[in-house]
Parts: C-alpha cells; sequence; structure tokens
C-alpha cells in the first residue's frame, strides 16, 4: 500500500530533522501540524545532500553527490522513490508543485562545495547564498502558501532574505570549524588569518538588513506558518545577538550555541508575543 509507504518516508524525515537540528525542529513544531511532514521532507532532503559534501571524506562525494541528483529527479518525475527521504520530498514536491529550479539551484550549490580550496568571490558568494539557503526557504515558502501564488510571490524577496541570514550566521558561527576542518571560507575578501573586530562588524551590519527584511515577511505569512518561523527566527537572532557580544579571536576558536533553558526561554516569550499579537 503506497500511503503506508508515504507515512513512513515522511516519519523517516522527521526523524533526520530531530537528530541533526533541534532549533529547526522546535521551529516546525510550531507550525500548523499539517504542514508539519513537508517542512521535514524538505529539510531531510536538503541535510543528505549537505552531509554528502560536508562529512562523507572516506567516499567519493562527487560520485555520491551527482547519483543522489539522479534519483531526486527521477523520484519527482516517477512519484517514488526506495530512498525514504526522497520519496517524501517528491511527494512534497509534486503536490505543492515546487519549482525544480529552485532544486537545481540548491544542488548547484552543493557541487560547489566540493572544491575544498575554493575562495569565494563576491558573485560566487551571492550564488552559494542563493542555493544553499534562499532557495530552500523559497521551498518552505511553496508550503506555507498553500497554492496561493500572488502571496508567494509577495513573500519571496522576504524568505530568501530569512534565509540568507540563517545562512550567514552558520557561516558565522563554524568560522573556525569550516577553515580549519573543511578548508572553506565563505565569507568573501575575508582572510581568517587577519579575521578582526572590524570586518566582523561588517558582515553583522550586512546580516542585520537580512534579519530586518525577513522579519517584515514573517509577520505577513499566513497564520498557520507564522509562529512557527517566528519561532526560529527568535532563536537565530538571538545567536547572532550573542555572537555580536562576542570579540572576533573567540568566534575564531569556539562554535556559538545557545543553551537549552536559553531556547526554553525564549520559546516562552515568543509564545506570549504571539499570543498578544505583538510580533
Amino acid at each position: 500500500m503506497k500511503a503506508l509507504f508515504d507515512k513512513l518516508s515522511y516519519r523517516a524525515s522527521a526523524m533526520v530533522t530531530k537528530k541533526y537540528s533541534t532549533s529547526f525542529s522546535l521551529g516546525i513544531l510550531f507550525l500548523d501540524r499539517a504542514l508539519h511532514k513537508h517542512i521535514y521532507a524538505i529539510y531531510g532532503f536538503v541535510r543528505f545532500a549537505d552531509e554528502i559534501v560536508d562529512t562523507f571524506h572516506d567516499y567519493n562525494k562527487a560520485e555520491l553527490l551527482e547519483d543522489f541528483k539522479k534519483q531526486t529527479y527521477k523520484a519527482i518525475e516517477d512519484g517514488i522513490s526506495l530512498n525514504p527521504i526522497l520519496n517524501s520530498f517528491q511527494h512534497t514536491v509534486n503536490e505543492f508543485k515546487i519549482d525544480l529550479d529552485l532544486i537545481e539551484t540548491f544542488l548547484k550549490s552543493m557541487e560547489m562545495d566540493l572544491d575544498l580550496s575554493k575562495i569565494y568571490s563576491t558573485n560566487e558568494y551571492e550564488e552559494y547564498i542563493l542555493g544553499s539557503a534562499e532557495v530552500v526557504g523559497l521551498m518552505c515558502l511553496k508550503v506555507f502558501c498553500y497554492g496561493d501564488q500572488e502571496k508567494y510571490e509577495h513573500l519571496r524577496w522576504n524568505a530568501m532574505k530569512l534565509g540568507s541570514a540563517f545562512q550567514k550566521i552558520n557561516f558565522l558561527r563554524d568560522l573556525n570549524a569550516d577553515y580549519h576542518q573543511l578548508g572553506r571560507t565563505y565569507f568573501p575578501g575575508v582572510d581568517i588569518t587577519v579575521f578582526n573586530d572590524e570586518v566582523k562588524a561588517e558582515i553583522e551590519a550586512d546580516i542585520e538588513k537580512d534579519f530586518q527584511a525577513g522579519y517584515e515577511g514573517i509577520i505577513q505569512l499566513p497564520k498557520k506558518a507564522r509562529f512557527g518561523v517566528y519561532v526560529a527566527y527568535v532563536y537565530y537572532y538571538n545567536l547572532f545577538r550573542k555572537i555580536k557580544g562576542m570579540p572576533s579571536n573567540m568566534i575564531l576558536n569556539q562554535r556559538v550555541r545557545l543553551p537549552n533553558h536559553n531556547k526554553y526561554r525564549l520559546l516562552l516569550s515568543s509564545y506570549l508575543r504571539h499570543s498578544f499579537n505583538i510580533l
């Protein structure tokens, strides 16, 4: 029975999400229940592709990614895959008519990560942000808008900026690991060996603009999606504030985190603001 297999596939995507990201899982939890499985499906797909290029060092990453790409398009075309993560993803893609060019753009950014010696130019940096974060935001927006194309187009830019803010925060907090473990430096024109407070402040000013645009979109989202996305926004913005309060040399030597008790406090304050309609 295909319905049973689809249900199992969505559960697999949910397991992947919860295992890899407690903060993202928390945001999904506060979306309307009908949206949960579809956002899990998108995250599961994105996470598997990211794992190929980030962690499978003892394998041929290029071959694995190319095979994953072929399986993805075949699953979407056939309407089924024996890979549960791809099966749930194709189901969501086909149900919400997620544009294939969004998927292609995302996978292209994953291919960019295969070059460990790459130093990004401004154009390449923007291209990578588009593929690795902004189009993922657009995939989710397709689900949030429930087929309302006019609403989707209206919020498109804001969703891209929110995804951009989240990704740039990830770049900042993972600066040390990306450079020393993966050999990557995403920020264009930034020499990690001379990374200082002035450079950090310039990056933070850019992120602040993205957050502002993202917030303007959140308050216009359909009610079923608004609170869950706001929770993710609050988490990342507070992580951003913590990073802003730290000197550049500290950022280079540790991965910044928010303790669980801070996450729960933020969740409570977010819920109160949402309940009183003061987002």
